[in-house]
């Protein structure tokens, strides 16, 4: 049995989103902050993602030592990650373990430690997480045409940050970050699962009534003017395959243009899930490009995907070649196909395959109780809450003349990036 949401705002602007669902007696618990890398300054890039990093290295009432062995105690599970615009943290734990969550994040949110040994401690090992990044073709490739796709915007930054920040930021930097973001006025908790609402809202509310937030001043994020002229980048690295990424600029989530270029997605590469932790998923060997790259052997794979941000970003198609072939060939078909979209009107039966495969990818996305929980908060830190419940209507409602205008307004040569990666080992 699963109930409608209940929403709570506290007077020191924490927003709490509680949904019980009675199906197994688990929980998840989310603690959701406006912070990413979109916030971050020149000079400070990477200091998000290193300060939830520092959130595992203990509090006064929870040590570093004993936090991982009270999770794994209970048989529950706990992570974070930090992207464009969000840090959160989640615990999914069995029902009558939950209060363990609840107060590691009351703590988390106030009190950690930020020893300066373990600051330095994480300094090396994320210097040596980016140095296995850049190892990676498709990471080198992605970071390249990211940078090249924005000249102001800190979308233009990878999360990690670069090295040479990384090696710059000190202790100070991170404390004063931590104590400007994570503060209740730019939290949003989520709970899922097997409580009684009332009983959950109290025990939230005596959490947190007791801390206070500060002004929470928006920093100005430069607006990115269009691209006027194709950018090309070139990228050489390890290994022997070559890849070629293609980055359009795409409208933020709460734009209704979202809609129709998630179905054109799905219709060109086939469909892709916006939440990360979804299970199950629909093959893509019905969209376009799989048929003119893949089955012509042109390619090994074919992939495309829009994030859901606050401010405009990236619609890519990335592509894995065969080793015989070239990028110019691949970038020929790809080429005709969006020159397609743009030029005659997609049949409704294909329109609605489409739609189908992006609704059942969400609908992946959204079945357990992990997933709710996910949702709850994901929706409320580039729009709210509605986006998430009417997401599947707002698919539904797509159209022809709207997957065609929107390839005509968005998918222009002349506003895009076309990244190659270039293998220094010939095959």
């Amino acid at each position: 049995m699963t109930s409608e949401p209940c929403y709570k705002l506290l007077p020191n602007g924490l927003s709490i989103y509680l949904l019980e669902i009675h199906t197994a007696p688990i929980i998840s618990h989310w603690v959701w902050y406006r912070v990413g890398s979109r916030y971050e300054t020149a000079g400070l890039t990477g200091i998000s993602h290193w300060v939830e990093h520092m959130q595992f290295k203990g509090t006064p009432r929870f040590p570093a030592s004993h936090l991982d062995k009270a999770i794994s105690r209970t048989g529950g599970v706990w992570n974070a990650f930090t992207y464009l615009d969000w840090t959160t943290f989640y615990e999914t734990l069995p029902a009558s373990q939950i209060d363990l969550a609840l107060d590691l994040e009351r703590d988390r949110m106030t009190d950690s430690l930020f020893d300066p040994a373990e600051v330095e401690a994480e300094r090396s090992v994320i210097l040596a997480e980016l140095e296995g990044n850049q190892n990676e073709p498709r990471f080198r490739l992605g970071e390249a045409v990211q940078k090249t796709a924005f000249d102001h915007h800190p979308y233009r930054n990878e999360v990690i940050g670069s090295r040479e920040d990384l090696k710059r930021i000190q202790r100070s930097h991170l404390f004063a970050h931590y104590q400007r973001y994570y503060q209740p006025s730019n939290a949003v908790i989520a709970v899922a699962g097997d409580f009684d609402t009332g009983k959950m809202l109290d025990r939230l509310t005596n959490c947190y009534a007791g801390v206070s937030s500060g002004p929470m001043k928006a920093g100005e994020v430069p607006l990115e003017p269009l691209l006027t002229a194709e950018r090309r980048v070139e990228v050489t690295g390890p290994g022997s395959t070559t890849f070629l990424q293609l980055a359009y600029r795409a409208p933020a989530a709460s734009n209704p243009d979202f809609f129709p270029l998630a179905i054109l997605d799905s219709l060109l590469c086939g469909p892709t899930s916006l939440n990360m932790f979804g299970g199950g998923g629909t093959t893509n060997k019905t969209s376009r490009l799989y048929k003119a790259l893949v089955e012509t052997e042109l390619a090994v794979g074919v992939r495309g995907g829009i994030q859901a941000t606050i401010d405009p970003f990236l619609y890519e198609i990335s592509v894995t070649l065969r080793q015989e072939r070239t990028p110019d060939q691949v970038l020929a078909v790809v080429n005709a196909q969006v020159a397609r979209l743009q030029e005659e009107p997609v049949p409704e039966a294909e329109i609605a395959r489409a739609a189908k495969q992006a609704r059942a990818m969400f609908v992946y996305g959204s079945e357990n109780i992990t997933n709710q929980a996910f949702w709850l908060g994901y929706a409320e830190m580039f729009a709210r809450y509605g986006w998430f419940v009417d997401y599947v209507k707002n698919l539904a409602q797509v159209t022809p003349a709207d997957v065609q205008r929107v390839a005509r307004n968005y998918l222009q040569t002349q506003q895009r990036v076309v990244g190659i990666y270039l293998p220094e080992r010939s095959p």
